[in-house]
């Protein structure tokens, strides 16, 4: 299905039919229908929401590059839309960001009843020594290929220097979409974490390198209500790599079939 936001055409789809509504906010790059899982989860009890933030899936891209807070603003849009009150909110990677900065205001058009991280961006990683050298190394080779003498005398070899900078996610999007990669992945929620005040669910895999279970201690530790479910021998999509394990610990802590 498709709704207009705030002039943006937004894909979104609803399955369950229960009382009270849950809301899937995706991780960066992804659509919908990876979260599928995620809802089959729980639908039996819930009514449960899945859509593509601008610029993800099928959803129209951001007419300028967006921070988190603007994707935000969106998400507050987007449920006045719908015409939801108060919902649950489960965010995995770049959606539990969202989550983060939605649940630290003070106020917002909604009630957020409880809140489910899955493997959740939002703390700065600790660089090493080495790859802070790395990164002063790269911003100075850059600012010299980025000379036009320098671009003018080995072209092609500078653009496949630059085809092959950055994460996979940066390479794939499209302008706009990196700059809102960039202005995300350099923001610390940190400070934002004790400002939560929902129990907060958070499901983790222990083999995570985008977000390393480091990142998920500190939330348990600095969320007054937080309570962590590590799955084991999982990465970044845990909810895929152990679909059985993780809809055990859904439907526990929703108390589906209850």
């Amino acid at each position: 299905m498709n709704i207009e936001v705030d002039g943006y055409n937004i894909c979104y789809k609803v399955t369950g039919n229960g009382e009270k509504t849950c809301v899937v906010l995706q991780g960066w790059g992804t659509d919908l229908g990876i979260y599928d899982t995620v809802a089959d989860s729980i639908n039996a009890k819930y009514r449960v929401i899945q859509f593509d933030f601008p610029g993800f899936g099928g959803s129209d891209e951001p007419r300028e590059a967006w921070n988190v807070d603007a994707y935000a603003d969106f998400f507050c849009k987007l449920m006045q839309a719908l015409g939801i009150e108060a919902a649950t909110l489960i965010g995995h990677s770049y959606g539990g960001r969202v989550i983060i900065k939605l649940a630290s205001r003070e106020e917002l058009p909604f009630c957020i009843e409880n809140i489910v991280l899955i493997d959740s961006a939002g703390v700065l990683p600790q660089r090493t020594f080495a790859q802070k050298v790395k990164i002063k190394r790269y911003k100075l080779l850059k600012r010299i290929l980025n000379l036009k003498v320098i671009y003018a005398l080995f072209p092609e070899l500078i653009d496949d220097w630059r085809s092959r900078q950055g994460s996979e996610d940066y390479r794939k999007a499209s302008p706009i979409m990196r700059q809102c990669l960039v202005m995300a992945v350099n923001e610390d929620l940190t400070e934002l974490l004790p400002r939560i005040k929902q129990d907060t669910l958070l499901i983790w895999g222990d083999k995570d390198t985008a977000t390393p279970i480091r990142d998920a201690k500190i939330m348990e530790e600095k969320i007054p209500s937080a309570g962590l479910a590590v799955i084991r021998g999982t990465g970044h999509f845990s909810f895929l790599e152990q679909p059985k394990v993780f809809d055990r610990i859904m439907k526990s802590y929703f108390q589906v079939g209850n």
